[in-house]
């Protein structure tokens, strides 16, 4: 992976000599409207079709790419406006997947967790059409999440492969072909979501190889992120220093970094993508508060290789909310940046650039 990959979302005029990319993590809140138009599409009895549903969901995604231009984000994405779920969206497009149902997962809440019944093939694009859309809207570069591997094995029902690990495998086989898909028509820039490795953290090693086989033949200016959210971060580190990605995401405004002591020793030697807002509040945090969130990861990593996003995918947040909060984001990054430039941010010896 290029060590420079990250200068190529550098805004033309970019108005300081430091640069903090910015970003979103994923999803973002729907338009009330887009849930109840969606509701009307499965409703065998009304009018509205699978047309009209498309056309929402392009109305949708336009507004959520302007939200993002609007706050000032680096990277922009469409707010996930098509995906229902995280592993329903990609099982429903992978052949060797079936639906049975909803299956309760905690209290009240149900999920459709998918069987994998048959071997899993890869057939047609699952992203592509919605990042060229995407790309053709937006001003700034898009960039892609996508569930990984690992936690599309780990959530769904294995009656098809001999264990867990063999099944992921065989997914990352199907992942890659999707990232080639995406690099040729135009991405640079694709997160993989492994939420389910902060819950069994022994599997590590599985996940390290599904990402060796996803980058396999993917071209070095290629920008790939790891988003895992929650969990023990002591129990995959430092062996996640092995992975073969560029940046890895992680959840640590939640806790107030409690665990920011995990990843200075042995030295964290890949990029850092720091949650600086709090995606399980609706407060929203001052830009001088986001500020001081911003120089916990000076603790980690030198500003050149310090990502700014939230915490993980704002979508249950109150649209507002979500949005202010990622403008205040974005205000505070170019603040610290513009502190960076005029030596006013004393940065410890051990991770200040050469």
């Amino acid at each position: 992976m290029s060590e420079n990959d990250r200068e190529q979302f550098r805004p033309d005029d970019h108005p300081n000599e430091h640069f903090l990319l910015t970003s979103i993590v994923g999803s973002y809140p729907k338009p009330k409207w887009l849930n109840r138009v969606s509701d009307l599409a499965d409703d065998p009895e009304s009018r509205f079709d699978e047309e009209q549903l498309r056309e929402a969901h392009d109305d949708a995604c336009r507004v959520m790419i302007d939200e993002h231009e609007r706050a000032g984000l680096d990277t922009v994405s469409d707010g996930e406006m098509r995906r229902n779920e995280m592993v329903e969206f990609f099982a429903d497009r992978i052949e060797g997947y079936e639906f049975n149902g909803p299956v309760k997962v905690w209290g009240h809440n149900y999920f459709d967790k998918p069987s994998v019944v048959d071997e899993v093939e890869y057939a047609d694009s699952w992203l592509v059409d919605e990042f060229e859309f995407t790309q053709s809207v937006a001003s700034k570069p898009v960039k892609v999440p996508i569930t990984g591997p690992y936690t599309l094995a780990a959530w769904s029902f294995n009656e098809a492969y001999d264990d867990e690990a063999d099944l992921a495998y065989a997914l990352a086989d199907l992942v890659n072909e999707e990232v080639e898909a995406l690099v040729d028509a135009g991405a640079r820039y694709i997160q993989i979501d492994e939420p389910a490795l902060a819950t069994t953290p022994d599997d590590h090693a599985i996940v390290g190889e599904c990402l060796d086989r996803i980058v396999a033949g993917i071209a070095d200016e290629v920008r790939i992120g790891l988003h895992v959210c929650y969990g023990d971060y002591s129990r995959i580190y430092p062996e996640l220093l092995e992975y073969p990605i560029d940046e890895f995401d992680l959840e640590l405004c939640n806790g107030d970094y409690e665990q920011l002591d995990v990843f200075t020793d042995p030295e964290f030697t890949t990029d850092l993508a720091l949650g600086v807002v709090d995606v399980h509040t609706a407060e929203v945090e001052s830009v001088e508060e986001i500020k001081e969130n911003i120089k916990q990861g000076f603790e980690i990593v030198p500003p050149e290789n310090l990502t700014i996003s939230p915490d993980c995918g704002v979508k249950l947040l109150p649209r507002e909310v979500a949005y202010q909060k990622i403008e205040n984001m974005v205000t505070a990054a170019r603040e610290i940046e513009a502190e960076l430039d005029a030596g006013e941010i004393d940065l410890s010896p051990e991770v200040s650039a050469d």
